[in-house]
């Protein structure tokens, strides 16, 4: 047969609304205008990654690429809202028809349209992580787990062990072996728990959050005309943050650009840090294998940090056994060289954190463009009680979001059966609410309602003095609303009417913060069309900021960042603190053994170092403090300790009382007298 391949039609150069060419830099041009086919962009840090992509919308939309058949795939809802905002108020409007989202919500769309097709009834619910967990302790607890001669892995072990097997794309056996040796032996017991896990959603009509991604790949791969139909309307494909992907979101990226081709993958090998998460940073290396012919484009130019603090960071990056090979660079001036501080103790360091932080404040440097980083979450504790002796307010990263809360999770549970009455997860969660029914009452009654056809119009075998009113009010409650149904609006103010009551007793110590959040959470349901959409974002894209987790409120100054490295990629401040940059710390202690995860620990101080734009110090005590075996000599990071003064100045803390000090020198006193 013969084929007649057709030239996409645009418009000329001269006819396009956008000056490209003034607006970018030359590698960014190259990236908005490569032709079809298969494009890998590494990005380095800060070299203008979200404008290139923003560009690049808008260069397809006006060169003649209907803009629902562009597809921007991205690891944050809010991330691909901020893009195709961009992108309309660079062009037009067109740009707000271009199908962007993460992932999982690509995937939930699709099943939703084509779930029966995968054997999914229309009224499946997503499980969040907790959820998953839950499930998981249910299971274990049923079949006995709990009481086995060996130690049994927690709940929250068990969901980050089975979604690795689907997110690594491994057996379950391969991975006990490789990650959790301490469990080979429990394989047999592990393998029951994965198939009754299984089990249990598909009889629940529930899916999880790996669930969203498989079941579209297997249902893309095993339907060959559906494969077509979709792939066929992602004309081109844009992936963000390529690095941060698992194997099953590549092998997805390949299914949606089957037919036409066109895939441009942007991402930066060095900043590849969730392997935790099940990203897998060889995607990023292999593109250029599963795409033959894929060009390579880089962005070198960093418009965020200066040149001292880019040094810093192509040094580090150098020491990686495996990486494209880039160097950062920009075209500001001057700038002062990273410094390296050892500490006598972790009091001193503390202590160092803080003076600078005021002394940088009063030279204009307001305390929100200031972060102090770290490897873990505890590694800050100590920073914590002084700052909050000083009166110095911050918010830590990587706390509990909305979403999350126990309180919320309540309420959300009553709107999940009320769109899913098989949830046996949300049943059990409000049944456990009411008083006089405990564990194994509630499981019960949640097997006897999975039994029903429609549990709220048939009448309940469950009696008891001790909790018969507070059940009748729960079933009373809900069957109003599934009988008449409401807007999601007035849905929540029903069940908040409802619920409210309840939280003197369920948490006495902080009602008032906590009302505070449910306020917020209905305020949130305002802006939402419909009950299931409205949970299916909670799940996909957890709402930031709950008032029990606020740290350090202050109304009059915006406060002090404190995050672990991991929360805080993708941020960027005016001065930086890494604070703990020892060995065991950054790299970890288990990051020891094999190359790859010290690469990643590497990876880590990288993003770290890029997060400064004009002052970054990195700090660390030479003692260290130990349960057990008292205290330590340390050693600095071995990603720093070999750096020469040329690239991470040498700073040494002196104590001197302040009058000896020459007036020159009094901004580098600590508080005591000690000289910086």
């Amino acid at each position: 047969m013969r084929r007649i391949v057709l030239k996409k039609e645009s418009l000329p150069a001269a006819e396009l609304s956008i000056s490209y060419s003034e607006a970018l830099n030359r590698q960014q041009l190259a990236v908005v205008q490569a032709g079809d086919g298969a494009t890998l962009v590494v990005a380095g840090a800060g070299t203008g990654k979200t404008r290139t992509l923003v560009y690049r919308v808008a260069y397809l939309v006006e060169t003649g690429t209907p803009p629902e058949q562009i597809v921007l795939l991205t690891f944050t809802r809010r991330a691909a809202k901020e893009m195709i905002d961009r992108a309309t108020s660079l062009l037009d409007g067109r740009c707000r028809r271009v199908r962007g989202g993460t992932f999982h919500a690509f995937c939930l769309e699709l099943l939703r349209a084509y779930g029966d097709r995968a054997g999914l009834p229309k009224t499946f619910t997503v499980l969040d992580g907790s959820d998953s967990a839950d499930v998981l302790n249910v299971l274990r607890t049923a079949h006995g787990f709990h009481k086995s001669e060996r130690r049994f892995p927690k709940k929250g072990t068990l969901r980050t062990m089975f979604s690795s097997v689907r997110n690594r794309e491994v057996t379950l056996a391969e991975l006990l072996e490789t990650e959790y040796p301490q469990f080979t032996a429990l394989l047999p017991q592990l393998t029951e728990l994965y198939g009754a896990y299984d089990a249990y959603k598909k009889k629940h009509a529930l899916v999880d959050y790996d669930d969203l991604l498989l079941r579209t790949a297997d249902l893309l791969e095993r339907n060959q005309d559906l494969r077509r139909t979709v792939s066929g309307r992602c004309r081109h494909v844009l992936v963000d943050e390529y690095q941060d992907t698992n194997q099953v979101q590549a092998r997805l990226v390949r299914l949606f650009a089957s037919v036409h081709g066109n895939v441009m993958a942007v991402g930066d090998d060095a900043q590849s840090i969730y392997r935790f998460r099940g990203a897998d940073f060889r995607n990023i290396f292999f593109f250029p294998e599963q795409f033959p012919g894929a060009r390579l484009l880089k962005l070198e130019r960093n418009y965020r940090s200066t040149q001292p603090i880019l040094d810093l960071a192509n040094r580090v990056l150098q020491q990686a056994s495996r990486r494209y090979d880039k160097t950062l660079f920009t075209d500001r001036k001057g700038g002062d060289l990273p410094a390296v501080v050892p500490c006598p103790d972790e009091h001193y360091e503390t202590r160092f954190v803080c003076q600078l932080i005021l002394q940088l404040r009063e030279e204009g440097v307001p305390l929100n463009r200031q972060a102090v980083l770290f490897r873990s979450s505890h590694n800050s504790f100590d920073l914590e009680l002084e700052l909050n002796r000083r009166k110095i307010p911050f918010v830590k990263f990587g706390g509990l979001k909305l979403s999350e809360a126990a309180h919320v999770k309540d309420v959300i549970a009553h709107l999940k059966v009320l769109e899913n009455p098989l949830d046996a997860v949300a049943w059990n969660r409000i049944l456990l609410l009411l008083e006089g029914i405990g564990p194994k009452t509630a499981q019960s009654m949640t097997e006897w309602i999975a039994s029903q056809k429609d549990p709220f119009v048939t009448d309940r075998p469950f009696t008891s003095s001790r909790y018969e009113v507070g059940l009748a009010n729960l079933f009373e409650a809900l069957a109003n609303l599934r009988r008449t149904p409401q807007p999601l609006p007035a849905e929540v103010d029903t069940l908040l009417r409802y619920y409210l009551p309840m939280l003197d007793r369920l948490y006495p110590d902080d009602v008032d913060k906590r009302t505070q959040d449910l306020e917020h959470f209905a305020g949130l349901a305002q802006t939402a069309t419909d009950r299931a959409g409205f949970l299916n974002a909670l799940a996909l894209d957890p709402v930031e900021m709950t008032a029990v987790d606020a740290i350090g409120e202050d109304k009059d100054e915006a406060p002090l960042t404190l995050s672990t490295i991991h929360s805080a990629k993708g941020l960027e401040f005016h001065s930086v603190f890494l604070i703990k940059a020892v060995e065991g710390v950054l790299p970890s202690t288990y990051a020891l053994k094999k190359e790859e995860d010290l690469d990643e620990e590497l990876r880590l101080l990288y993003v770290a170092v890029t997060r400064a734009e004009e002052n970054l110090f990195v700090s660390y005590p030479t003692i260290q403090r130990g349960r057990g075996f008292g205290d330590h000599f340390t050693n600095p990071s071995r990603f720093i300790a070999d750096l020469p003064d040329a690239i991470l100045e040498p700073v040494q803390l002196v104590e001197a009382p302040a009058a000896e000090l020459p007036a020159a020198d009094t901004s580098r006193l600590l508080e005591d007298g000690s000289q910086a």
